[in-house]
């Protein structure tokens, strides 16, 4: 907003319509413009600028921006052992665990208190995840032992992770805005982050990563949609179903057709 109102010299609320189609075109014209992200911004922005002064988007008749729609990046098994294999700290395992073995955001596995887990019924009880809805989902009996070691050594009190507690100097914790004791979330990502390049996976890995990779997993072992969408927290089923479109099924398995040629004709034609 802040180019926009230095190129005109004036409010970009005291532009008129065609001025500002004239910008946005020149931007998109522009050659050494960073991507169309840049022009993006631009268009949010007066958006926003136009939803604060109680305008309508149609008072500067601005462009529709087309959502794009990416499939998120799946790991496969391997790699998840993988990176539970390059992890040194049981703290990090468990980290790493706990999101992939148990599809949690990032902000739940931060806010994991000891009364949210019940090892007799091998169950967590996520509190107020996203949407401020609960939900429980099953733990692993090996998280379950690494979970109950853990506790054993670092004694903690009220949160399961704490954060200032760092052994390595890259992994210096940031108390979060609320000034609790809880793990951060740059605390979380770096250990992600981190244990992904350790494991030698070339694929861009975030905290989520796991949690797509959780989802997925689950479709392909032949659990229910309708129960992934619940352990899952997803208000709406649509958003679980975009994991069929990256999920392997073991009666649809996608393969390339150039395998069935070498298959079936290297077979007819003998050796040559």
């Amino acid at each position: 907003m802040a180019a926009l109102a230095l190129h005109f010299g004036t409010l970009p609320t005291e532009l008129d319509p065609e001025q500002v189609k004239d910008y946005l075109f020149e931007l998109q014209q522009r050659s050494k413009t960073p991507s169309q992200t840049y022009f993006k911004h631009t268009v949010y922005g007066l958006r926003f600028l136009l939803k604060t002064e109680g305008l309508p988007y149609s008072f500067l008749h601005l462009p529709t921006i087309a959502k794009v729609k990416k499939l998120p990046v799946i790991l496969s098994r391997e790699e998840i052992w993988r990176m539970l294999q390059s992890a040194e700290l049981l703290k990090h395992k468990l980290l790493i665990g706990l999101i992939y073995g148990c599809g949690l955001r990032c902000m739940e596995v931060r806010s994991i208190e000891l009364q949210h887990l019940d090892f007799d019924r091998k169950m967590l009880h996520i509190v107020q995840g996203k949407g401020q809805k609960d939900r429980y989902v099953p733990l692993s009996e090996h998280l379950i032992r690494g979970l109950k070691t853990f506790i054993n050594i670092e004694n903690p009190e009220r949160y399961l992770f704490n954060g200032n507690q760092n052994r390595n100097i890259e992994e210096i914790d940031v108390l979060s805005k609320d000034f609790d004791s809880r793990y951060s979330q740059r605390g979380v990502q770096w250990v992600i982050k981190t244990i992904s390049k350790k494991a030698g996976i070339t694929k861009e890995v975030h905290t989520h990563t796991l949690r797509h990779s959780y989802a997925t997993h689950l479709l392909e072992d032949g659990v229910p949609i309708i129960m992934v969408q619940k352990l899952l927290g997803h208000e709406r089923i649509e958003s679980t179903m975009e994991y069929l479109h990256v999920c392997q099924l073991s009666d649809q398995q996608p393969h390339s057709p150039l395998d069935t040629v070498f298959t079936l004709c290297s077979r007819n034609a003998g050796p040559k």
